[in-house]
């Protein structure tokens, strides 16, 4: 079992040093280490060099007293040096000596030949100036002693040599004070590193959450959100990816519906075509009725080559696989083209298609697209115009820098609640006329599949345009498109 368990520890572990919450732990732990060193330093060196001034002063004080009573003894005549008790330490060190160089008098824990090799050395690294009265050395023994080197007149006038040195730091004060910083650096340090855990692990927590909700989350459960409060950058990160998961169900349900309602419009006319054959091929029938079943088959299957058309249209829209090639042309000529393409189709059905004022107007725009568009506008006014007087009516023109085309109807109207939903893929108005319920006359003039206004939408939308619609019942409708003017 063991070996099964270390490859997961140590995946584990490769995972936490990879991760973004060690990394600002490491990060922010380097920083405040280097801040906490630097900090630290300055203060052992300041308050190290205090200590050592203070050692240094404490030290010319005794030894003031120590040159007076050696110079009293030497006045005196004395042949013994008395040091009174409490003037010297146990530690310190004292030599008196001769002109001559002889060691007169001695005292201390270094012997007195170490003690003159210590001063002579210092003396030649740092040789005396006569401004000078003391000169202080420091000895590299594991106790750091300063030595002074003074004069002392005998009452006939000879020089002796005072060397006296003292510790600088007794008490060890400054060895604790290091070890004080090192240890409070060390728990800070530790503290710190523990805390940046505790605090990194609670601010990544949202992105674990939103992690697990991704991977919980799936084409069949997209209503799912975090609903997250916190308005930190972790919460904007969490609503935004609320905001992508109603983008993606409101996608996959028009990709859903979309399909179903591909589906039912198919679904249709090859049942329509099916029953007319099955029913053509049960007997013998005469001519009038083959040819009202080939009729009946010959229009829906121009009802399903057109859906097909429309289906693979808006497919490459959707995809980006569209090539919009816009030039300068003048919108009335398409206008004039749309009305002479479309005006046999008027006919048929007994509607009025007229030109309206079609004033030069120009704009930045692909041809073919925009021929499409206004096709599309114009045959689904001729196929729902009503009345006696059935008429549509095509116009151009420009207003403040916009050019507009517009394409009116003497129809029915429709309903305000209808409006919102026009350019919805397979929204009719009429849910009552369904391709189920046409009569023979309507073979004619088919109804439609629902697409011609979304792709009339999309082609203004790629061209910079917004299309327009007013309706009032029992009136007509107005569908107006405009565009930028060049």
């Amino acid at each position: 079992m063991k070996p099964k368990k270390f490859p997961a520890f140590r995946t584990r572990l490769g995972v936490l040093f990879h991760s973004i919450r060690f990394r600002l732990v490491m990060w922010f732990t380097a920083i405040l280490a280097i801040i906490l060193c630097s900090f630290s330093a300055f203060l052992y060196y300041t308050q190290s060099r205090n200590l050592q001034e203070e050692a240094i002063h404490e030290i010319d004080r005794r030894v003031t007293g120590l040159v007076t009573n050696v110079q009293d003894a030497l006045r005196q005549g004395s042949g013994q040096i008395a040091i009174p008790n409490g003037l010297l330490r146990d530690t310190d060190v004292f030599i008196l000596l001769s002109p001559e160089g002889q060691i007169l008098a001695s005292q201390g824990p270094i012997p007195a030949q170490d003690a003159i090799q210590i001063v002579s050395a210092g003396l030649l690294a740092a040789p005396r100036t006569t401004e000078s009265p003391a000169i202080y050395w420091t000895s590299p023994t594991s106790q750091n002693y300063a030595f002074i080197v003074t004069s002392v007149q005998s009452q006939v006038g000879i020089n002796f040599l005072i060397i006296f040195g003292g510790i600088l730091d007794p008490n060890a004060l400054v060895r604790r004070f290091l070890l004080t910083l090192v240890a409070g650096c060390l728990l800070t340090l530790a503290v710190a590193l523990a805390g940046g855990f505790w605090l990194a692990d609670r601010a990544m927590r949202p992105v674990k959450t939103i992690t697990q909700a991704a991977r919980t989350i799936g084409e069949t459960d997209l209503s799912r959100r975090l609903n997250m409060k916190s308005k930190d950058e972790l919460g904007e990160l969490a609503n935004t990816f609320d905001a992508m998961l109603a983008r993606l169900q409101a996608a996959f349900e028009r990709q859903r519906q979309f399909v179903a309602d591909a589906s039912h419009e198919l679904r249709t006319p090859l049942t329509i075509v099916n029953l007319e054959t099955s029913r053509a091929i049960e007997s013998h029938r005469s001519v009038q009725e083959y040819q009202h079943a080939l009729s009946i088959i010959h229009n829906e299957n121009n009802f399903m080559t057109s859906l097909v058309n429309d289906l693979l249209m808006l497919a490459r829209m959707d995809a980006g696989q569209t090539t919009i090639e816009k030039t300068r042309l003048d919108l009335s000529d398409v206008a004039v083209e749309t009305v002479e393409r479309l005006t046999p189709l008027a006919n048929r059905n007994e509607v009025t298609l007229e030109a309206g004022n079609l004033p030069e107007t120009h704009i930045l725009g692909d041809r073919q697209y925009l021929l499409q568009m206004l096709s599309n506008l114009v045959e689904n006014a001729i196929k729902y115009t009503i009345g006696d007087k059935k008429r549509v009516r095509v116009e151009t023109g420009q207003t403040d820098g916009t050019a507009w085309v517009r394409v009116s109807d003497s129809g029915p109207g429709i309903a305000p609640e209808h409006l919102p939903h026009l350019f919805d893929r397979f929204y009719r108005v009429d849910k009552a006329r369904t391709r189920d319920t046409e009569t023979e006359s309507d073979l004619k003039s088919p109804s439609g599949s629902g697409l011609g206004l979304s792709i009339v939408q999309w082609i203004a939308q790629v061209h910079n345009g917004e299309v327009r619609v007013e309706s009032t019942l029992g009136t007509g409708t107005t569908f107006e498109v405009r565009f930028k003017t060049v």
